[in-house]
């Protein structure tokens, strides 16, 4: 396993700095050690307090770990003042690091110094010449230069402005741009744009941080500077796009949510298989419809139908019992599995789903039992939709939670030309479905 050692200040919101790192490291398979520079008192609405650590103790944690245990990349951030700044760039020459990653952090997110004008310099004369990749986003990047930076013209320009001023790469960030977000990496005398979709959401602490360690631990891992930077963005996104919703403030990036989906999708199986064990035993027969049926059980944080899995060629009436031709796989049904997808963009742990026939008797049961039952009419669907396979049941689904505002335990509807009434049943997970279908 490749050793990952980050520079950085202390977040006690654990969002971002030191904390943010080593989630962002252990996340893609690396060995994280930290040297701390600064404690810091901070949550989701911003920082209330820096104690710098004194510039001999960062000296002496810096010493314990690269004498004995070494690094195969280092990423800096958050170095508090100017002492700080030089005793981390001597040590690290000393120690001969040519995997490093320096995130220049100079304002925080909440318009807070984080680095006097003193450190600025001691930052450009003593720690980019031995840097190998230097990450600021467009505020920093305007602050080293001198230059203000709007466009990626800009950028691009910026970029080989900082690249003289010794670092061998400089990857100037775009998430403040006014379009969609493009990354620029610059080497002096080539560069090179890195496209992505922006992620709506206002819960983005720590990006800069996950980023920069992101880079660093996929260097370390013997990856190629083009291909860190891709894999490192993809997983930033996915931390982005799943941000977690805490606080009163600004939340931090999910760092877990790409370990999670993939540590999930044995377990999605396994409970998909276990749960349909179960109605086998339930002789629920008479509750597939004629088009027959299928449960659906999606990994967290699912992106596509890939994500979501489902039985091959549906579950089947067999007399008074049920069967498939196969187990659980992913991506076997893309119309319940949109389904799913739906759902759980109003309610991401809603994420199992089952269709059953359509019966007034059914839905009367369903809400006698205190569960919540909610309907959309076929016939209301837009003409342009019509036609489009599936694209009648999305529409009324999303319709249906857009009403609520939340996802209800059943929606139904009582078919249309060419299209079977039916009830479709949702839930946290395959056992809580098939929990309701016993009571059925």
């Amino acid at each position: 396993m490749q050793k990952i050692l980050t520079i950085a200040g202390s977040d006690s919101g654990g969002g971002s700095g030191i904390q943010g790192d080593l989630k962002t490291i252990l996340s893609l398979g690396g060995y994280g050690m930290s040297v701390i520079t600064a404690v810091t008192a901070q949550n989701t609405m911003g920082i209330q307090g820096i104690v710098p650590m004194d510039p001999d103790f960062v000296a002496l944690q810096l010493e314990s770990v690269l004498s004995d245990i070494g690094a195969d990349a280092v990423k800096t951030g958050m170095l508090a003042n100017a002492d700080i700044v030089s005793v981390v760039a001597e040590i690290l020459s000393k120690y001969k690091i040519d995997k490093l990653v320096v995130d220049p952090v100079l304002v925080s997110e909440s318009g807070k110094e984080l680095l006097e004008k003193e450190g600025i310099s001691r930052l450009v004369d003593k720690l980019f010449p031995m840097t190998y990749l230097l990450t600021p986003n467009i505020p920093e990047a305007e602050a080293l230069t001198g230059k203000s930076v709007t466009t990626v013209s800009d950028m691009i320009k910026a970029g080989k402005k900082l690249q003289k001023m010794g670092p061998k790469y400089v990857l100037v960030k775009g998430g403040h741009l006014q379009d969609s977000p493009v990354d620029v990496l610059h080497d002096g005398s080539q560069y090179y744009e890195f496209a992505t979709q922006r992620v709506r959401t206002r819960h983005t602490h720590g990006t800069g941080c996950t980023l920069a360690s992101a880079i660093a631990t996929l260097m370390g891992r013997g990856l190629p500077l083009m291909e860190s930077i891709d894999q490192a963005k993809r997983y930033l996104y996915r931390a982005l796009r799943f941000s977690l919703r805490i606080g009163s403030g600004i939340g931090p990036t999910n760092h877990l949510a790409s370990i999670t989906r993939e540590m999930a999708r044995t377990q999605t199986i396994e409970e998909l298989d276990k749960a349909l064990e179960r109605l086998k035993r339930l002789n629920i027969g008479h509750l597939i419809p004629e088009v027959q049926s299928n449960l659906a059980y999606a990994i967290p944080f699912a992106e596509s139908v890939e994500d979501v899995a489902s039985f091959p060629g549906r579950i089947i009436r067999m007399i008074h019992t049920v069967a498939t031709m196969t187990g659980a796989k992913f991506g076997a049904s893309r119309q319940i599995h949109h389904l799913v997808l739906a759902a759980m963009d109003y309610d991401p742990e809603r994420r199992a789903a089952m269709n059953i026939a359509f019966s007034d008797v059914l839905v009367r049961r369903i809400r006698s039992l205190g569960f919540t039952v909610a309907e959309f009419d076929r016939n209301r669907t837009p003409p342009d939709l019509q036609e489009e396979e599936g694209s009648t049941l999305a529409w009324g689904v999303q319709d249906v939670m857009e009403e609520l505002g939340r996802v209800p335990d059943a929606i139904f509807d009582r078919g249309a030309v060419g299209k079977v009434a039916m009830i479709r049943l949702f839930g946290k997970d395959p056992g809580s479905i098939v929990d309701l279908i016993a009571k059925l």
